[in-house]
This record gives C-alpha cells, sequence and structure tokens, in this order.
C-alpha cells in the first residue's frame, strides 16, 4: 500500500501532529516534526502491508522526530506549551484542564497516555510504535493514569 505524500497528509497530519506535540509541547516543533516525518515517507519508496502499518510507521517516526527535537539544544530557547495554551479552543473547560494535565506528565507517560486515549492505539501497538516490552508500555500507562488522578484531584479540590 502507497499514498501519494498529500493524501498522506490528508489523512494522517492531525494524527502526526498531535503525536508530535504530546513529545514537544510546542506548536512550532511539531509543525515541523510532521514535515520532516512526510519528507521521509516521500524519500523511502516502500510499500506498507495496510493502513494500519503505515499508521504506525508515521507515529513512530514522528515520535522518533519528536524526541530528537526535545533533546536539542535549540529546543531550550523555544517557547513553552504553556503560552500556545491560549491559543487551543476546548469545547468544555474540563477538557483543556485534561489536556494540561496531560501536557504536564513527564515524557514518558505523556506519550503513551497520549497514543492511548487520543490515538486509540492497543498496548500491543503502542509497544511496537515506542519499540518498548508491553509491560513497559503497561506500567507507564498506569502510573501516568495516576499521575493524572492525583493532578486532577489537586485542581478539584483547589476549585472548592
Amino acid at each position: 500500500m502507497r499514498l501519494s505524500v498529500d493524501e498522506t497528509f490528508q489523512k494522517y497530519g492531525d494524527r502526526i501532529f498531535s503525536a508530535a506535540f504530546s513529545v514537544c509541547r510546542n506548536r512550532a516543533d511539531a509543525d515541523d516534526v510532521v514535515q520532516d516525518t512526510l519528507l521521509r515517507y516521500y524519500s523511502l519508496s516502500k510499500d506498507y502491508a495496510s493502513e494500519a502499518h503505515l499508521k504506525a510507521w508515521l507515529i513512530r517516526v514522528a515520535v522518533n522526530r519528536a524526541k530528537d527535537i526535545t533533546s536539542s539544544f535549540w529546543r531550550k530557547h523555544q517557547v513553552e506549551w504553556e503560552d500556545y495554551m491560549n491559543e487551543l479552543a476546548f469545547e468544555e473547560p474540563e477538557d483543556g484542564r485534561l489536556f494540561e494535565a496531560v501536557m504536564r506528565l513527564p515524557e514518558k507517560y505523556r506519550t503513551v497516555i497520549h497514543l492511548f486515549y487520543y490515538e486509540d492505539y492497543a498496548v500491543e501497538e503502542i509497544a511496537g510504535i515506542l519499540r518498548r516490552p508491553c509491560g513497559t508500555v503497561k506500567s507507564q500507562l498506569n502510573r501516568g493514569r495516576k499521575l493524572l488522578k492525583h493532578m486532577l484531584q489537586e485542581g478539584w479540590n483547589d476549585d472548592e
């Protein structure tokens, strides 16, 4: 299976962006990751077994590229994701609080939470994308959920 770059962008661009944003926490870097991922897809003339395989490959490339960007020297001089929060529109105020809590998680938890809940990947698929054992992904999901619960309960108690 092989799609054109335009078709790939139309179909998976938002998913690539959101996966990259969950790692980078910065719109400009996430846009760069989308572009780099699509350039890599274009430069490889590889056929994929299925749409699921293509999607997993794109997400894996995006997450790896986002990690490269976040570990670079230049990353330290970027605008923080909190500054970008004002530009995002959420249907409910709780969605914004949840998004903010997810973005405050350490990267290893934030990435698996994003892939599991926002991209609807199973644990086994996440393990394949991130090249981690299933047990590691399960424990990171569990720990990430506990941290989210704790953060959201603190926010709830502060509101009262």
